[in-house]
């Protein structure tokens, strides 16, 4: 992309309605954004045109995210939209915390005096020790309820005296009876304090106070953030909303952006109310609405229409997303008999997506708690996909990753060569024994450590590709950047995660599973207002998909077990009869089995009906074929970044080397060989053929 350098270029490609948001005037602005509509797109060149213009000074602008990811993100865009020496490096893009932080340890000599405390990055064990002080003894599963029953009042702003009472009000559940959980609040309060330490939610609390106490401290803060532009807006809570006062002060210079469609986290203190009532507070506020989204295919967008416009806690008319793709395939239902059933359906599904040329990175299984990963994670590993955990252990604290940066650091104070890339390749197969055309096969902790690195590699790429002037020193600041921010590289492997956690994120094929009554909506959903919000999540599951979308749901927890489950109810009316999935044969809507070339048998592996032959017939495999194929996959693979399999699988190459293709309809033919991997390797493919 080239940068742009100009008011003008800035607009160039935007929407109407995105039009508007950039043009919006200074003052209050409410951006009602819709998934999908370009939300990041609106503001980040709301900011750079308004830096560009002159209308503001980038150091008197903060912008405020939910997660270091995001605000990593919009300082990216800005920087490649802007370009350099547009001074919108010095726009302030962080989350509530690191802007608090930032904040209080500037002034925090000034208004209390001496050292800040040390911040409490891990809140368990003073739960833990908590607990046990006040005479509970606490499973581990206790501990982690008592810490989120901490955290929202917290976010509340309830103290430990007020506790009991706000949680009645509130409809909480808590673990404990409200007097036992409000004396664990009282002791991790005076654990704190007397361990020397603050919390996240005191990051927010104190800073609010020492501006509102301090009249020094105000005029400070608000002479160098003259310009407030608040994302995600419908997850503020009543404490962020507390800080966002302090720094605004009187005035209104304010941008919000959020969708009270996707209001998922109230569990935890965050309120649509802010986003909703946003007018209230600034009558004169321009409202922008973006409704055309660009991400998903028309199936995918009807769909989540169908789903968020049964919200019955929404006010006013229902927001309807407008497609703007062609159109792709159908959504699918499907219903199996057990849980480890459907989660092998699933696995199966994405070797036939790997295999038509979807990217591992761009699959994603998405499930209402994480306890359901297990069934997939062992699907995933019997099948050799390779697949990684969101919420596990955070990527740049991995520890291949830590030797790879170190690596480069000390690369980088050498002599460079003139390929940033190759100079890359070089230090990780030297100090690490990296190599991109070295992947193990299948899943498990080398394949990890491969992929790991080679989304370090794929960082390098994508810096190579924006700046070709860029070297090794400027690699290293980009990653001490992304580790700062916790933006965390593509890594190629299928996503297992919750709903919640996949929230901000897209796939272009996404299987949303385990749609029982009782996990969704979860089972302890018992008000409306709740089950409102649980729908609310499948609309952020479906919305994340690109083309591909798959929804599936198991009548029993175990094979053999009693079918005791039924379907969502937030799926009742939006299909026909779903897909009955009998293990081994597929889905009943399907056509019947495939059959093999040589005996005329049925094809029930998946292996076989690749081959178009059983296992145990005779095969005519062109072994010279075979291995010219495999030297080709190799140096494709390799020029692409990507896994050999990623190309083709072994399997596939099998297939082509046995059935020796002379036309791309008999080509296409080969399952494994889809439209996509057709376009781009076909006639490589056919060409090798035929130059045996």
């Amino acid at each position: 992309m080239t940068p742009a350098t100009t008011p003008e270029d800035i607009l160039a490609g935007l929407d109407p309605e995105q039009r508007e948001a950039v043009l919006a005037p200074r003052g209050p602005v409410c951006i009602l954004a819709g998934a999908g509509t370009g939300k990041t797109r609106a503001i980040t060149h709301r900011v750079a045109y308004a830096v560009a213009t002159g209308a503001v000074a980038p150091q008197h602008v903060l912008c405020v995210t939910f997660t270091a990811r995001a605000a990593g993100e919009l300082r990216g865009r800005l920087r490649a939209l802007a370009g350099r020496g547009s001074g919108v490096e010095a726009v302030q893009a962080r989350t509530f915390h690191a802007a608090a932080l930032r904040q209080l340890g500037y002034f925090w000599s000034r208004v209390v005096g001496g050292e800040m405390p040390s911040l409490a990055d891990n809140k368990f064990p003073l739960v833990s020790t908590a607990a046990a002080r006040s005479g509970l003894r606490a499973s581990n599963t206790e501990v982690r309820d008592l810490l989120a029953e901490i955290e929202w009042a917290k976010a509340n702003m309830v103290t430990p005296e007020a506790y009991a009472v706000a949680a009645e009000r509130a409809g909480r559940t808590p673990p404990r009876d409200g007097a036992q959980v409000a004396a664990v609040y009282a002791a991790y309060e005076e654990a704190k304090h007397r361990n020397g330490l603050v919390d996240f939610d005191d990051l927010l609390l104190l800073t609010a106070a020492a501006i509102e106490e301090h009249e020094d401290v105000a005029d400070e803060v608000r002479a160098r953030y003259r310009h407030l532009l608040v994302d995600e807006y419908q997850d503020v809570n009543p404490l962020q909303q507390r800080l966002l006062d302090a720094w605004l002060g009187d005035r209104d210079d304010l941008c919000v952006v959020g969708d009270d469609d996707q209001t998922i986290y109230s569990f935890t203190g965050a309120s649509r109310d802010y986003l909703l009532g946003f007018t209230r507070r600034f009558p004169a506020a321009t409202v922008v609405r973006l409704v055309r989204d660009y991400r998903s295919t028309p199936q995918v967008v009807d769909l989540a229409n169908r789903v968020i416009a049964g919200d019955a806690s929404r006010r006013g008319p229902a927001k309807r997303l407008v497609a703007q793709l062609p159109d792709g395939p159908a959504a699918r239902m499907t219903e199996h008999d057990s849980e480890p059933e459907e989660a092998r359906a699933v696995a199966t599904r994405i070797r036939e997506l790997i295999g038509a040329g979807t990217p591992l990175a761009e699959i994603a299984v998405l499930y209402r708690v994480n306890a359901q990963s297990q069934a997939y994670e062992a699907a995933l590993a019997a099948t050799g996909v390779p697949y990684l955990v969101r919420g596990g252990e955070r990527f740049f604290d991995r520890r291949e990753v830590r030797e790879a940066v170190a690596a480069l650091r000390a690369a980088s104070r050498v002599e460079e060569l003139e390929q940033l890339l190759a100079r890359v390749h070089a230090a990780l197969a030297e100090r690490l024994g990296w190599r991109p055309d070295d992947a193990p096969t299948g899943a498990g902790a080398a394949r990890d450590r491969w992929d790991a690195l080679a989304a370090l590699v794929g960082v390098a790429a994508d810096l190579a590709a924006t700046d070709p002037a860029a070297d090794l020193p400027a690699l290293v600041a980009e990653l001490d950047q992304r580790i700062a921010d916790q933006h965390v590289p593509t890594v190629a492997g299928v996503t297992l995660a919750s709903l919640h956690a996949a929230k901000g994120l897209e796939w272009d094929a996404v299987f949303l599973v385990g749609l029982a009554d009782g996990t969704l909506p979860i089972q302890h959903a018992a008000t409306s207002d709740q089950v409102d919000e649980e729908r609310r999540l499948l609309y952020v599951g479906i919305t994340r998909a690109r083309r591909h979308l798959s929804l599936s749901w198991a009548l029993a927890r175990a094979e053999g077990g009693r079918r005791t489950r039924t379907r969502s109810r937030f799926l009742d009316g939006l299909a026909g009869a779903p897909e009955r999935v009998v293990p081994g044969r597929g889905a009943r809507r399907t056509k019947g089995p495939a059959k093999c070339r040589v005996c005329g048998a049925p094809l029930m592996a998946a292996a076989d009906r690749h081959l178009r032959r059983c296992a145990g017939c005779p095969a005519d495999l062109d072994e010279a074929l075979f291995d010219r194929l495999r030297e080709w996959r190799k140096g494709r693979a390799a020029e692409l970044g990507q896994p050999a399999y990623c190309v083709f699988t072994d399997v596939t190459l099998t297939a082509i080397a046995e059935s020796r293709p002379t036309s791309v309809t008999e080509l296409s033919a080969i399952p494994g060989v889809g439209g996509t991997k057709l376009d781009k390797f076909g006639a490589e493919v056919l060409a090798l053929v035929s130059n045996g």
